[in-house]
């Protein structure tokens, strides 16, 4: 008889452990790394363009020195933080996102600048870096919503009950979003 209850009450953990959600946690894990690396990858393209960018608008007579050193220091800084995927915070995350959108607001300066400079505009290879780079900007936009969708669902899963038992026995962790910058929250003022 003690051998009957201790074989259900075995197979009723093994059916109660194959149910606590640690395989799907692993599965949402996974995917919120393999996005995190989707987003590094476009952030990469877009660091890849910028020397070319940089020595296109070199050529240009009397451009400004200043404004190509800022970005080429963003750039240099951008690509130095790295994050690890598996420790996704919401500061290793911020501190990201803080480098790139310093590297966004010097290209940004940058392409302003070219405005005065027509036989620049004119440049067939500025005008196809310039597209490029746009182009990489909305790559970067979707692969931002993408990787806050997973890391949503992930979240999710490991903070319902009963999944944020076997989450804090197994260690997973919540995982940081992509957010707004600060200074996007204010509307601009327009004059004229």
């Amino acid at each position: 008889m003690k051998r009957i209850i201790y074989s259900i009450a075995a197979l009723f953990l093994v059916f109660s452990l194959s149910s606590c959600g640690y395989n799907s946690m692993v599965k949402l894990d996974e995917q919120v790394q393999s996005q995190w690396a989707q987003v590094q990858n476009v952030y990469q393209r877009r660091a890849d363009l910028i020397p070319n960018l940089v020595n296109t608008v070199k050529g240009a007579a009397n451009f400004e020195k200043e404004t190509l050193t800022q970005v080429i220091e963003a750039r240099a800084k951008a690509t130095s933080v790295q994050v690890d995927p598996t420790k996704l915070t919401p500061e290793s995350i911020e501190k990201f996102q803080a480098a790139q959108g310093q590297l966004s607001q010097a290209l940004g300066r940058l392409l302003v600048v070219t405005e005065n400079y027509p036989d620049l505009k004119a440049n067939a290879n500025f005008q196809e870096l310039q597209a490029q780079i746009e182009g990489t900007e909305n790559r970067i936009t979707v692969e931002r919503q993408k990787f806050n969708e997973v890391t949503q669902e992930y979240n999710s899963k490991i903070r319902s009950f009963p999944n944020n038992l076997t989450a804090g026995i197994f260690g997973f962790q919540k995982k940081g979003y992509f957010a707004a910058d600060a200074a996007s929250q204010k509307a601009p003022t327009v004059q004229f």
